[in-house]
Parts: structure tokens; sequence; C-alpha cells
């Protein structure tokens, strides 16, 4: 975890917890994503994902917002050379929009939970990242926007896909339609946010306390718990119901509910081992 990052840093609050922070780190142009990110997020979260002291993250940004979106001085970079060809010009931009999708799908492909604490602005490709995590919050100042219409861009990284799951297809299809902003209590109305903080130190707090108690708990049980959900969006009813069973066939009977139980029993709290 000490290598450093153009776009990103990592922090752990306490040595003994399993909660690390995940930080959008471009404060001076608002957190705006540039093609670094790209390379650099997938890496890191894999990276988190396998260090076994890690239970959760919480992905937020430096400074006063969590996102402004697209870094328009990269947009030139990631559409690519246009010239020649224009089969080959499409097909290059095509590899480019699917290498940005893969790295933002890295927050589903980690098994640790993902929670997004967001504060200020969260706008274009900043709703992509919220989406794609597995819980959101954001202070009372907080403030979203699908902006890619108003840039002449069809969303294609994300957010047309995971956000009519979230808030509704009709729902999506305005916010994204229209391009307007809407605040922390609307986001919370339309489900975007499970929880609106008065503030970025409650926020911040509130985040780490939620973190903690997931942190807590079976690590089997958490990354089942996502991968099931996760998959089973996908799927029918019996085919998720099918796919659960089989997954609990070869998770279930573990040392991890041998604990569970004990724990139970005897009034105290689990302890369970490290995944």
């Amino acid at each position: 975890m000490e290598e450093k990052y153009e776009t990103l840093k990592i922090l752990q609050k306490s040595p003994n917890s399993g909660v690390f922070n995940l930080i959008l780190n471009r404060p001076s142009v608002r957190n705006a994503i540039s093609h670094h990110f790209f390379s650099e997020f997938p890496k890191v979260l894999n990276a988190l994902d396998q260090n076994p002291v890690v239970a959760v993250i919480i992905l937020s940004g430096s400074g006063d917002h969590f996102c402004a979106g697209i870094d328009l001085k990269d947009l030139n970079f990631i559409s690519g050379d246009n010239s020649g060809d224009r089969g080959r010009s499409g097909e290059r931009l095509r590899r480019n929009i699917k290498f940005m999708q893969d790295a933002i799908t890295a927050i589903e492909r980690c098994r640790k939970p993902v929670i997004a604490a967001i504060h200020g602005g969260c706008i274009g490709l900043g709703i992509d990242v919220v989406t794609a995590c597995d819980i959101r919050y954001c202070t009372k100042d907080a403030f979203f926007c699908v902006k890619e219409v108003d840039l002449a861009i069809t969303a294609d990284i994300g957010t047309l896909q995971r956000l009519p799951g979230i808030v509704g297809f009709g729902n999506a299809m305005e916010l994204a339609l229209t391009g307007r902003r809407f605040s922390s209590q609307e986001a919370k109305e339309l489900g975007l946010v499970s929880r609106v903080f008065g503030s970025n130190e409650e926020l911040s707090e509130g985040v780490f306390t939620i973190a903690e108690g997931i942190g807590r708990k079976s690590p089997l049980a958490v990354t089942g718990t996502k991968a099931v959900l996760l998959r089973s969006r996908d799927l029918n009813l019996e085919q998720g119901l099918d796919y659960v069973a089989t997954w609990n066939s070869s998770m279930l009977l573990s040392d991890d509910l041998t604990e569970a139980i004990s724990a139970q029993i005897q009034k105290r709290k689990p302890v369970f081992a490290k995944l």
C-alpha cells in the first residue's frame, strides 16, 4: 500500500481497523477524472481486494467536491487519433471506452464492499463511479448531475446501465435527458443514497462507523452477499435462487458459521479470521 498514485490516495484511519479509505485525490480540479485514473483505479482496488487486512473500502473525494466528472483536458487523449480509416479509428475508440468501463466495473469485481461517501458535487463520471458502489451516503450540501448530455455525449461508462436499477427507469431517463442538477434530499428520495449527513465531518464519522460494523461481520458472509446480489441483478427469480443455493453449498459450512453460532450461545462478539 506504499505505492504512490497520481489520482488516488489510500488511508487507513486506524491501524487496527479493516476499514480503508480510497480517496479521489485531485482537489485542485475538483477531482476531475484524468486518463491516469483509469489505469490506477482498478490496480488499487485489486490490491485492496487481495489484502487480507482490508474488510471494507470507503470511497471519497479530497477537497470541496467528490468528483467534477471527466477532465475535459483529457477528452482528446481518450477519443484518440481520429485520422485515417474511419472504421479503425472507431474500433480504437470502442476499445478506449471498454477500457474505461472496465475500470469502473472494478468496483463490482472487488469482493470487499465499497461505500461511497459523497460531499459537494458528484457530476457526470462521478455518477458512473458511485452507481457502481455497493452503498452510497452523502452530505446535505451534496448535489448530483448526469451531465453527459450537455457535452453532446451519450453516457457510456455505466450510468445508463446502473442508475435505472437504483432509482427506477423513468427517473433515470428524466435525469439523463435533462442533465439537471438534483439535491441530496432528492437523491435520498430516489434511493440513490441511503442516508444524508449534516456535514462532511458527520459523514466521515458516520460512514466509518457503518463500515466498521460491516467489517466485524463474517467476511465470507459479507463477500458472498455482495456477489450474490450483483449476480442476481441479471437473473430471474428461479435462476437467482439456484445461484445462491450453489454458492452456499460450497461456502455455508465454514469456521465462520461455527464461530457465529458459538458467539450467539455464549453471548459474546464473534471473531472471524481474515479472508
